[in-house]
């Protein structure tokens, strides 16, 4: 398994463990259940910088994970999903010891209105994680 997919699994382990209902790369969001939605995007992984002695390559991978809450208590459930993933990564930065560092930004928010349809609030946060391999493709 390569560096890369090892962070990024733990990553959505971390999310897993909120409780919240979590999946990964998963394009279209059909349902969302009452208690909100989280949607793991692997992302980019960036340009590395590379290190000679020994032959290390230092990435900081940008992934996205995209919130979903529906509903009359979409406010309370999102503001909910926002505390539980933060304290999730605060509690372990190093996302058991697989990355450097792990760092959410602020997550950035839209509402979500179709005609006829209940509205969704949602939002992105980017999220960099921090590791070094040996080996450029990850």
């Amino acid at each position: 398994m390569t560096k890369r997919e090892e962070v990024l699994q733990a990553l959505f382990a971390v999310l897993v463990g909120t409780g919240i209902p979590c999946r990964r790369n998963d394009p279209k969001t059909e349902h969302i259940p009452a208690g909100g939605l989280m949607v793991l995007h692997d992302g980019d992984p960036g340009e590395p910088e590379a290190t000679m002695s020994p032959a290390m390559w230092h990435f900081i991978h940008s992934a996205q994970i995209d919130m979903f809450a529906a509903g009359a208590n979409r406010d309370t459930v999102f503001d909910a999903m926002c505390e539980a993933v933060a304290q999730a990564i605060e509690a372990d930065r190093t996302l058991g010891g697989v990355c450097d560092l792990c760092l959410p930004d602020a997550p950035v928010q839209s509402q979500m209105d179709d005609y006829g349809a209940v509205p969704v609030k949602a939002a992105s946060v980017q999220v960099s994680l921090y590791y070094a391999t040996t080996d450029p493709l990850g």
